[in-house]
């Protein structure tokens, strides 16, 4: 239903009143029913193995020990140690598998494992203490609380029009990750009943079994994803995409399953009824709140946040889903993760939700429901062939699902590898699979030790897929095995020129453009550039890219910003038609992998360079920062991975001074100074070459300053030869440009005179990779302040220095050493993963 019409046929403002009122009274009944829900399957399931135990009741909260009581004894206390110890354990456990390439959910289960019965949580002081049976009344309701909310997240940050835009080998892959396994492992599950002999009732529960471990979940899938850092990739994708075909077939089993399993317990014929109750419950979460939601997103302005009465009113949602899940006889999970699904993701309402929950969600109240799953399990209630039985259908299972991922993988010309990490993706286990398993026991599909059993081979299996996953794909390798050489140094003189820019902020636009229009695009050699403005992803779970073409609406994924910037460049565009192509995207993806959008764009679009503004603002005066770390961890990540060249623009303003490549273009010309400064190597090569390419611009006046080293190896003084000869070339006979050598002997005398020319230009060109071994770079290892610009680009760009000029530090790209070529090793002081460039030189 489209916004624009839901007033014609619903007036909302009655409905949430209404909804307010009615909401105060359902929710006070929902813990009554939620807490006693809580409470009856839990004693159903531990009736025969536990007693019961009447003890006066106390209040909630202690005195305080000054006063003479323990707090201990206090459900109040308890619940908060409780809490605190099971997000402590599950940090600790995060903190050194994480490393490793486990997901979160191995850290988890394992730290619930751990505090348990087989473990700390057996009889002994520790767990009487800490864990004690009169705790777990209020503790299960909090773990259970947080489990509801986490799902209910995990829903809100799923975007259902994957499913939609799914192609024929996204459905295909799902259809066949849930069909293949479930036939091979039921048929496997009869044979082995017919076959071998075992318990009464792992014989009775042995189907359920097999159907349990053939489900999947795009709630897990997501999660590991994100985990991986690999939503935004290209497996990545598909595997969302697979997971939600797979999810969808998944659940719908498991629900009609269950209402029919609940219908036959008591033999009350009641299965229509239910059935037409869950029907009633999805209609409402649809067609009566998400349009709710979707008025709340209509009447929050462009850019604004939303009010806070209406994440208020989401969260009396879910308590009502909830209820109501629990009075049709559903898991009262179920309704929240529907409604989650139903919230427009993204900005504003389901960025909103997600940043005031998320956090506290899954770092505190989410452990501790992973500690009470670890408290149903009981190594040593397990018997050996029991386990056997039961790992044979897991591993069957396993092989089933990656075989039926592979298969079609295959045959739609993926590589092995990536099929194999596909089929490993798509066989990972989580939450919602533990969900599923323990309303299979309260159901009494399973019994205890077959829920120990599986819930232990779960996080076997998912503990040695995500490393191996970890292992064999990586993303960048897509964009980082081309052997073309994609530098402005290699780049024929009369041949269009391919620029990806990046934007992190609309008040760097000018300067971008002042930048490409120094760069000199004329008819003959025109300049196609591809805008991308990279914004964080929130509140959503898969990245999103959106092309943005003229006479088309915004999409909803974009904002103001985003507009702003485009139409900035695309008037620019209209104006110099003849020299200028432009395309505009928007990149939504987490800083983490950001740079995986950038790459990939850029090795698709074949561009020479990539252009990115350093992560402090500038200005003449003083100096701003906004979003420094996490851009600046984005363009560290760039600069390792680039498929082409790249710039770094230390934008200061001195670009803007001069009236802008759009007025230029209209009134009348403007100078633009530039200096370059050549010591030697593959960088200062690059920044030479761009620097010939502008020589060409009749409003550029150029500088290009040679430092001598008289210890300059001869190879290299050659090659650089080449490039300062093409140089002098292309300015020969223009008056505006000037070509100069200066004989230094260390680092001092370059620096003095680099500092007595550095307020002379707009902007300066310098390379960023030097030896540090010359003499011209000793002593510059140690004031290097931001490593990613080299030792010349932090010189200029550095707080303490007077230098007021706009710099552009270029990097060419670099080869692997495989190529056989002469290869110069260039070293340059940078923390980290920038210690050491080996970069190859080709003569021609």
């Amino acid at each position: 239903m489209h916004v624009s019409h839901i007033h014609a046929w619903l007036d909302v403002s009655p409905l949430l009143a209404s909804l307010s009122l009615l909401s105060i009274w359902l929710t006070s009944l929902f813990y009554f029913s939620f807490l006693n829900a809580l409470l009856l399957s839990y004693y159903r399931i531990t009736m025969n193995r536990a007693n019961w135990i009447c003890e006066t009741q106390k209040g909630i909260r202690s005195k305080g020990i000054f006063l003479g009581d323990n707090p201990l004894k206090y459900p109040s206390p308890i619940l908060l140690l409780q809490l605190t110890i099971a997000a402590l354990v599950t940090t600790l456990f995060q903190f050194i598998l994480n490393p490793l390439g486990e997901s979160a959910y191995i850290s988890q289960m394992l730290a619930g494992i751990l505090l348990g019965p087989s473990f700390l949580g057996g009889e002994n002081d520790f767990a009487e203490i800490v864990y004690p049976v009169k705790s777990f009344y209020i503790s299960q309701t909090f773990a259970f609380f947080g489990c509801m909310l986490f799902l209910f997240l995990v829903g809100v940050k799923m975007d259902l029009s994957i499913v939609r835009r799914s192609g024929k080998k996204a459905v295909v892959i799902g259809l066949s990750a849930f069909f293949v396994p479930l036939v091979l492992n039921v048929g496997f599950a009869l044979v082995l009943q017919r076959t071998v002999t075992m318990e009464p009732q792992l014989h009775k529960s042995l189907v359920a079994i097999a159907v349990f471990q053939c489900l999947s979940s795009f709630h897990v899938i997501g999660c590991l994803l994100g985990d991986l850092k690999l939503l935004n990739s290209e497996l990545g994708r598909l595997a969302v995409s697979s997971s939600m075909i797979s999810g969808v077939i998944s659940w719908i089993w498991v629900i009609l399953a269950f209402t029919v399993r609940l219908s036959t317990m008591k033999k009350t014929g009641n299965l229509p009824f239910m059935g037409l109750s869950l029907a009633a419950l999805f209609v409402l979460i649809i067609f009566i709140m998400r349009p709710i939601m979707l008025w709340m997103v209509a009447q929050t302005a462009k850019g604004k946040p939303i009010k806070e009465s209406y994440i208020v009113s989401i969260f009396i949602m879910v308590l009502i889903c909830s209820l109501l899940g629990e009075i049709v006889g559903q898991h009262f999970l179920l309704g929240p993760m529907v409604l989650g699904l139903a919230v427009p993701d993204g900005p504003p309402l389901g960025s909103a939700l997600v940043e005031k929950l998320d956090s506290y969600v899954s770092n505190i109240l989410l452990p501790s429901y992973f500690l009470f799953t670890g408290a149903r399990i009981n190594l040593s209630e397990i018997r050996m062939k029991t386990v056997g039985i039961v790992e044979v259908l897991a591993l069957s299972s396993f092989c089933g699902k990656v075989l039926g991922t592979m298969v079609p993988s295959l045959y739609c010309k993926m590589p092995a590898i990536d099929a194999l990490s596909l089929g490993l993706i798509m066989s990972a286990q989580g939450i919602t699979d533990l969900l599923v398993l323990q309303h299979g026991m309260l159901l009494l599909l399973i019994d205890g030790e077959c829920y120990s059993i599986m819930i232990m081979s779960s996080v076997l299996f998912t503990g040695i897929i995500t490393p191996i996953v970890k292992f064999l794909y990586n993303p960048s390798k897509r964009y980082k095995s081309t052997k073309r050489r994609r530098t402005i140094e290699h780049s024929l003189p009369n041949m269009e020129l391919g620029l990806l820019v990046c934007m992190f902020h609309q008040d760097s636009t000018p300067s971008i453009i002042n930048l490409i229009e120094v760069f000199n695009p004329t008819p003959k050699s025109p300049i196609c550039f591809c805008v991308v403005h990279l914004i964080r992803l929130s509140g959503r779970t898969a990245p999103v890219l959106i092309t943005h073409r003229p006479g088309k609406s915004a999409s909803l994924h974009s904002n103001n910003y985003s507009d702003h910037i485009i139409n900035a460049f695309r008037l620019y565009q209209e104006h110099n038609a003849s020299s200028v192509i432009m395309n505009a995207f928007t990149a939504i993806a987490p800083y983490a992998t950001m740079h995986d959008e950038v790459c990939t764009l850029a090795f698709e679009k074949r561009t020479s360079m990539i252009i990115i503004p350093f992560h402090k603002f500038f200005s003449a005066i003083q100096c701003t920062e906004e979003l420094a770390h996490p851009i600046r961890s984005v363009n560290r990540n760039i600069l390792q991975n680039a498929p082409c060249s790249l710039g770094i623009l230390v934008d200061r303003g001195t670009l803007n001074k001069k009236p802008s490549a759009l007025h230029t273009s209209i009134s009348g010309r403007s100078l633009y100074s530039v200096g370059t400064i050549f010591v030697e190597g593959p960088d200062d090569r690059e920044a030479l070459a761009l620097a010939t390419r502008m020589a060409g611009n009749p409003n550029v006046s150029l500088t290009v300053t040679k430092f001598t080293d008289p210890k300059q190896n001869r190879t290299q003084k050659e090659i650089d030869s080449e490039v300062i000869m093409k140089y002098k070339t292309a300015i020969d006979g223009k008056k505006q440009h000037v070509y100069k050598e200066v004989h230094v002997k260390d680092s001092v005398d370059m620096i003095n005179e680099i500092r007595s020319m550095e307020n002379f230009f707009d902007l300066i060109l310098v390379g960023r990779r030097h030896d540090s071994d010359s003499p011209l770079f000793m002593g510059l290892t140690e004031w290097n302040e931001f490593p990613e610009l080299g030792f010349l680009g932090d010189m200029l760009a550095s707080f303490d220095a007077n230098c007021e000029v706009s710099v552009l530090v270029v990097q060419q790209q670099s080869f692997g050493c495989a190529e056989k070529e002469k290869t110069d090793i260039f070293k340059c002081h940078v923390k980290d993963s920038f210690s050491v460039v080996d970069i190859p030189h080709n003569r021609h």
